[in-house]
C-alpha cells in the first residue's frame, strides 16, 4: 500500500511540474476571403484551381479557410462552395466572417455549420467556436461574425471571450495557434480599409492574449491584405484575399527545437488561373 501511495505521490508532482508539451514541425494552409459565388464562374474556377494547387503541395496536414468564404449568404452558395473544397487531399476546417452569414436574411451560423457538416466529417462542433489538436499543437477557431446585424466590423462577444480565456488556461502547457477572420492587430497597408472594418472592443481580446503565454501566432483575414508583425511575443498573421490578383493563399510552416520556441516561416504561394475568354 506504501508503494502505491508513493507512486501515486510521485505521478501527481510530474503532472503538476511538468514542462510545455513539446509540439513537431507542422505544415498547413490558410485560404482566406474567396468570396465564392453562385453567380460568378470565375470565382469558382479560381476555387477549383486553389484546390488542385493545394492537392499538389506536399506534408500538409489541414487547410483552414478563414472566413468570407462565400460572398452571400446563401445555402446554394455554401453548397457549391462545399462541393469544391471537399475535394481537398487533407482535411479542412472553416471560419465564419461577415460576408458568409446573415440570420434574418439568408443563412444563420447554426445552418452554416449545419451544411459544412453535411460534407466535412472533420466539423462535428455546432458552435463557431471550436478547437483541434494536432501534433502537440492546438488550433482554436475564434468567432468574431454578426449574423443578425452584419457588418464589416468583427465583434468578439463575450460569451466567445470566455470561451478564449477558459481554452487557453486549459492548454497552458500547450503551443496555441489562433484562426479567425478579424485581425487584432491591423497589417501595414490596411489603412484605407480600417475605417469600416475595424473590430470593436478589440481591447477585450488584447487583455486575454497578454495574460496567458501560450500563443504562438493569430492567423487573420478580412483586411485584403498581406502582413506579418509581432505583438508581445504573438506572431499576427494576416492574408490577401483569394479572389483579388494576384490569386495567392498562404502557406505557414512551424519548425519546432527542443528548448527553444517554435518558429513561423510563411510563404504566399500564387495560382495559375487561366483567364475568361
Amino acid at each position: 500500500m506504501k508503494k502505491f501511495l508513493t507512486l501515486f505521490i510521485f505521478i501527481i508532482i510530474v503532472l503538476l511540474f511538468a514542462p510545455q508539451v513539446f509540439a513537431e514541425n507542422i505544415k498547413f494552409i490558410q485560404v482566406t476571403d474567396a468570396h465564392m459565388a453562385k453567380n460568378s464562374q470565375y470565382s469558382q474556377k479560381v476555387l477549383k484551381a486553389t484546390i488542385d494547387d493545394i492537392n499538389k503541395q506536399q506534408n500538409v496536414s489541414f487547410v483552414v479557410f478563414t472566413g468570407d468564404n462565400i460572398n452571400y449568404a446563401q445555402e446554394e452558395d455554401l453548397r457549391i462552395f462545399t462541393s469544391i473544397v471537399k475535394k481537398l487531399n487533407v482535411p479542412y476546417y472553416v471560419v465564419i466572417g461577415n460576408h458568409d452569414v446573415y440570420k434574418t436574411g439568408g443563412m444563420s451560423k447554426v445552418q452554416y455549420l449545419e451544411i459544412l457538416r453535411e460534407s466535412n466529417f472533420k466539423i462535428r462542433q455546432k458552435k463557431p467556436n471550436y478547437k483541434w489538436h494536432q501534433k502537440g499543437f492546438e488550433f482554436l477557431i475564434v468567432d468574431g461574425a454578426k449574423e443578425v446585424i452584419p457588418g464589416p466590423a468583427g465583434y468578439f462577444k463575450k460569451d466567445t471571450l470566455k470561451w478564449l480565456d477558459k481554452t487557453l488556461t486549459k492548454n497552458k502547457r500547450r503551443t496555441v495557434v489562433i484562426f479567425q477572420h478579424f485581425p487584432i492587430e491591423y497589417p501595414d497597408g490596411a489603412e484605407g480599409r480600417l475605417k469600416t472594418h475595424k473590430t470593436y472592443k478589440v481591447e477585450d481580446y488584447k487583455e486575454i492574449i497578454d495574460r496567458h503565454h501560450n500563443v504562438l501566432a493569430i492567423v487573420s483575414g478580412h483586411l485584403h491584405t498581406n502582413g506579418e508583425n509581432m505583438k508581445n511575443g504573438v506572431y499576427h498573421i494576416s492574408t490577401p484575399s483569394l479572389l483579388a490578383m494576384p490569386h495567392s493563399y498562404k502557406i505557414i510552416d512551424i519548425v519546432t527545437m527542443k528548448d527553444f520556441s517554435p518558429i513561423i516561416y510563411t510563404q504566399l504561394r500564387e495560382v495559375d488561373v487561366k483567364p475568361e475568354n
